[in-house]
């Protein structure tokens, strides 16, 4: 299941500097993120050694912010932060610490409280040959248990990286990684992910 790096896809969900970075709008899952993001590093510099493919999710809104769905209540409390994002603010780019490689894709949304249901993220996925997706950042309260889900609909085989996703607060992450995730999909640490694909970051 792990061996497959020319099948498998790493998703980094929402890994942006406006969320987890210095200016991040969502100050406690930064926070909440700060120790993971060196794993998550790894994790991208490993995946693009073994000839997996990178991809980040963002989230970039459009139309002076206008796109983005306030029904949901934590978009609600954030929306007026967002006002500022544009194609090009640095708040929309990958953090550093992942960064962006020659190959990756960087994939944007710009609505909806999904990072994939109603995108082209499956079909494209599909379509390039990925069988295997690695389902890794933010968050493990909401997001990431999505993705997995929608992902498994989609045929997808679904590993999260126990230590390089994160959420809030960290006895409902542990219990997210613990109760919720391996109903969905194999929960691995990233050092097993490295080992199986033979590669070290």
């Amino acid at each position: 299941m792990l061996g497959h790096p020319e099948k498998t896809a790493v998703l980094f969900v929402e890994c942006q500097n406006g969320l987890l970075g210095e200016q991040s709008v969502m100050k406690a899952i930064a926070d909440a993120a700060a120790p993971q993001k060196r794993m998550m590093g790894r994790l991208a510099r490993g995946a693009r050694a073994a000839g997996a493919l990178v991809v980040h999710l963002t989230y970039v809104p459009v139309a002076d912010n206008r796109s983005s769905n306030r029904c949901p209540p934590l978009f609600a409390r954030v929306c007026d932060k967002l006002g500022h994002w544009r194609a090009d603010d640095p708040a929309v780019q990958p953090i550093p610490e992942i960064g962006v490689g020659p190959r990756d894709l960087i994939l944007p949304r710009h609505t909806g409280f999904s990072p994939t249901y109603g995108t082209e993220t499956f079909n494209l996925l599909r379509n390039i040959g990925i069988t295997h997706l690695i389902v890794a950042g933010i968050s493990l309260n909401v997001a990431l248990p999505v993705v997995g889900t929608e992902a498994t609909d989609e045929g997808f085989t679904v590993i999260f990286p126990s230590d390089a996703v994160a959420g809030t607060p960290p006895e409902h992450a542990e219990s997210i990684l613990k109760h919720t995730l391996p109903f969905i999909g194999t929960v691995v640490p990233v050092e097993r992910l490295l080992a199986a694909w033979g590669v070290e970051a």
